[in-house]
């Protein structure tokens, strides 16, 4: 079992009520828009980090993370990606690897507005964690927590702080 916080766009922030909420979790998940690898290196040093570069990420974070990622938790297949849109709407390169690797959970950041939906096409539970950081027209802070459990997850949780 493992609790997982997943965020994004942080675009250089990473403060004291955001370590506050992910100070239960086992790992986070960043869905790009870092900051700086500098920042990158913050959050892993807190937690351990698996983490996808943005559109605002310069090169040497590009170069560290890269723009998809596909991997396993417990018995999850996930596949995250920062410009990846939602159910319906899917940004081409995001709608490739879902139609390939048919994941069980897909995570994208970028919009800056948490959405969480069932997407029953493709049997995925699609995920953004809207925006974490102080920068964008977006009013509130977001970010998720979530339970993975062998093939299971549950216990989603979601921070709010207005900027």
């Amino acid at each position: 079992m493992k609790r997982i916080g997943i965020i994004s766009d942080t675009h250089g922030c990473f403060d004291e009520p955001l370590r506050n909420f992910l100070s239960e979790v086992d790992e986070i998940w960043h869905a790009g828009d870092i900051g700086s690898l500098e920042l990158a290196d913050e959050i892993a040093a807190f937690k351990p980090l698996r983490a996808v570069s943005g559109n605002i990420d310069g090169g040497l974070t590009r170069r560290v993370y890269p723009e998809l990622a596909v991997f396993r938790c417990e018995e999850v297949s996930v596949v995250m990606t920062h410009i990846g849109g939602y159910p319906r709407r899917y940004a081409p390169k995001a709608l490739a690897k879902i139609q390939a690797l048919r994941p069980k959970l897909f995570v994208a950041g970028h919009s800056h507005i948490l959405k969480v939906q069932y997407d029953p096409v493709y049997e995925v539970l699609a995920v953004n964690p809207g925006a974490a950081g102080s920068f964008g027209f977006h009013k509130l802070r977001t970010a998720l927590r979530l339970t993975i459990d062998g093939s299971e997850m549950r216990d989603l949780e979601i921070w709010e702080l207005k900027r």
